[in-house]
């Protein structure tokens, strides 16, 4: 039987196959599910700061008491610090249903509470905290270099903080992705999930206003983090995990090649269901088989730039091998 474990985040997984953070992991009924389905691990849906907000915000409109600002004031505070109480029970409720390891996720606004809201899921039991701070510059007036420097010292920020190994998801849109990985792994991260997909804006030209856009991905979107994860394996000293588009077990082949440490699935548990990683592990395996490979440890990154025998060209040679069609 092909060996499927890899090593993610200081944890042994099962499987290379991570559910990623979405509703299918926001309950315990379906986490067993994906544990059960042959999952590695599974990424809670993440906490999101606003989230909060919006609970305080709705027990202060139903409270017919009216406080004077200052005590507003702290009993909002005492209310953002106790606001993920029933996302602290989800991860403890996880912890003691499935085996596998349960890292959860945060996203936050405001630069205070990415720490504070780290060190309660420290208390939980997680075993690891995937930190969501892709941002997309949507204003002039920011500069990637401030951006960028941002996102460091909110790592750095919780990693001093928080005893638990720290991955980082973040999106595609950097000048130099190299720099930014290597000053996110100095800051603290020990894995980056490469990328993150964000919502897609749509416009109803019969109502004539915004409205979202498709929610799910489609296979040919894993095609970026198949070549940042082959740019980056084996030069960053992090684990490398893939996101988006990936859609079955060719795909999850494939960013293993590259060096992928883990592939994060959840578009395609949506259309076909928790159950269909089965069916990826089931074509991993038999590909395995196919090439004589006992063990994922044994093709994991042969195709990633650090061991092509030519590095400094792999990127220019993809790229006229695209436009030319030289083989």
């Amino acid at each position: 039987m092909a060996d499927l474990t890899v090593h993610y985040l200081g944890k042994k997984l099962p499987s290379p196959i991570i559910v990623s953070s979405s509703s299918i992991t926001r309950n315990v009924e379906s986490i067993k599910k994906c544990a059960d389905s042959g999952a590695g691990a599974v990424v809670l849906k993440s906490l999101f700061e606003e989230q909060v907000e919006a609970e305080l915000d709705h027990d202060r409109s139903a409270s017919p008491d009216s406080f004077h600002p200052e005590t507003e004031d702290y009993f909002r505070q005492m209310g953002k610090h106790l606001g993920p109480a029933d996302y602290l029970k989800l991860i403890e409720k996880a912890k003691k249903s499935v085996s596998i390891p349960i890292f959860a996720s945060l996203n936050c606004t405001s630069s205070a509470w990415w720490t504070t809201y780290a060190k309660q899921i420290a208390t939980s039991g997680a075993d690891g905290i995937e930190l969501n701070i892709a941002r997309m510059p949507r204003s002039r007036k920011e500069d990637g270099e401030s951006i960028e420097k941002r996102m460091v010292q909110i790592v750095a920020g919780v990693q001093a903080e928080v005893p638990l190994p720290l991955a980082v998801k973040i999106g595609p849109y950097f000048t130099s992705l190299p720099r930014i990985a290597a000053e996110l792994k100095k800051a603290g991260a020990e894995a980056l999930v490469l990328f993150n997909r964000f919502y897609q804006l749509d416009i109803d030209i019969d109502s004539m206003r915004l409205a979202p856009g498709y929610q799910f991905s489609s296979p040919s979107e894993m095609y970026t983090s198949l070549r940042w994860i082959s740019i980056l394996s084996g030069s960053i000293e992090c684990d490398l995990s893939a996101s988006t588009g990936i859609h079955d077990g060719k795909a999850v082949i494939k960013h293993l090649l590259a060096g992928a440490a883990s592939a994060q699935v959840c578009s395609v548990l949506y259309r076909k269901g928790i159950g269909e990683i089965r069916t990826m592990l089931r074509d991993i395996e038999n590909w395995m088989r196919a090439h004589n490979f006992s063990s994922v440890a044994e093709f994991r990154g042969k195709l990633s730039q650090a061991e092509s025998a030519d590095p400094e060209s792999y990127e220019r040679l993809q790229y006229i091998k695209a436009l030319t069609g030289i083989n």
